[in-house]
């Protein structure tokens, strides 16, 4: 009853009137119970992106909704390495996975569509360089800049070699108001990637 009562309430735009994410939690101040929101699945307004949370259908790719249910059940969580490469448009390659990063002792979460790299990092350096990248639907998810991205690639340079990080620093020092020094002040926190940063950039200066 509550839901037929609902949708003559609403006529045809069924679920509009609704949030963009839902989850669980959310459907008694919305008037709904679980069977309604199955009904809003079935029908294809909302989609399952992750365990218990919902997001409006078509409102963006996968992978972007994909980072919409990181970013809600884990504020914290910041898009990194050759995912925020990507996004600054420093390097051509295409990401198979997204990079994120969590604060070390936090525990990844499950989400659907698209595959995700979890990357554990420091919690004194973990807000360094951090910034906030804009989604659909008015969301937000973490991204590391710029300078924080190519201290972590030579920081672990080990594990993602060392021509993509030489790549990006080149395309970042071609851009007009990146400062090395800047670039270096932001090392200093972090002692292991500081000595490749700076001959890195003696080399190309």
């Amino acid at each position: 009853m509550l839901y037929l009562y609902w949708i003559l309430l609403n006529g045809a735009g069924v679920g509009t009137s609704l949030p963009n994410l839902l989850s669980y939690d959310d459907l008694p101040a919305q008037n709904l119970t679980r069977h309604n929101l199955d009904r809003l699945i079935e029908s294809g307004d909302f989609e399952r992106i992750a365990p218990g949370l919902f997001l409006r259908a078509g409102l963006t790719d996968d992978t972007r909704a994909a980072w919409i249910a990181v970013a809600a059940k884990k504020p914290a969580a910041t898009l990194c390495l050759l995912t925020a490469l990507s996004l600054h448009d420093l390097t051509d390659e295409i990401p198979a996975r997204s990079d994120i990063a969590i604060p070390r002792g936090t525990q990844p979460v499950t989400v659907h569509h698209t595959p995700i790299a979890w990357h554990r990092f420091d919690v004194t350096t973990f807000v360094t360089g951090r910034a906030i990248h804009p989604l659909p639907g008015g969301f937000s998810i973490g991204l590391y800049s710029p300078e924080r991205t190519l201290i972590d690639l030579f920081r672990l340079r080990h594990d993602w070699g060392s021509d993509l990080a030489l790549g990006a620093l080149k395309r970042w020092m071609r851009r007009r108001g990146n400062s090395p020094s800047t670039l270096l002040a932001m090392a200093q926190s972090f002692p292991k990637a500081r000595p490749a940063v700076q001959q890195a950039l003696e080399i190309l200066l």
